[in-house]
């Protein structure tokens, strides 16, 4: 009979045990980590860098300048998610890149656009963002 009452009590606890492991963790110890993560004192992880803006206006126009080329229009600017100076440079290089398109073929004007961009962008952010108008 003493089995028995060993296994009612292992089969009683067994519930609970993992249930403790379950609220607490199975990776280190409280000293390794605080309510917020690691412990203050150990290495910090790195946060995600930011894309700078210039960067993300050659994209964004580049992105959209590719699908102007294609169609026969443009679209609003503002549902695009461009400012106006941006738009402007859209308009720019679907422009040029049409002319291309025409002498040089298709990915001729593909490199077109990913230069003009990038370069365009960086003229526009070069004194840093365009933050005098909230539409340039």
């Amino acid at each position: 009979m003493g089995t028995g009452r060993a296994l009612g009590w292992g089969a009683a606890l067994a519930p609970a045990l993992l249930i403790g492991v379950l609220v607490t963790g199975c990776g280190g110890s409280q000293e390794d980590s605080g309510p917020g993560g690691p412990a203050a004192d150990g290495p910090a992880s790195p946060s995600p860098a930011a894309t700078p803006p210039e960067e993300l206006c050659a994209r964004i126009v580049s992105h959209w300048s590719r699908e102007a080329l294609d169609g026969d229009g443009y679209g609003d600017y503002q549902s695009m998610g461009m400012s106006n100076g941006q738009y402007d440079i859209l308009r720019e290089v679907v422009d040029a890149a049409r002319a291309e398109r025409e002498r040089a073929g298709r990915r001729a004007a593909e490199r077109l656009v990913d230069a003009e961009a990038r370069t365009r962008c960086a003229r526009l952010y070069q004194d840093g963002n365009p933050t005098e108008r909230p539409w340039s």
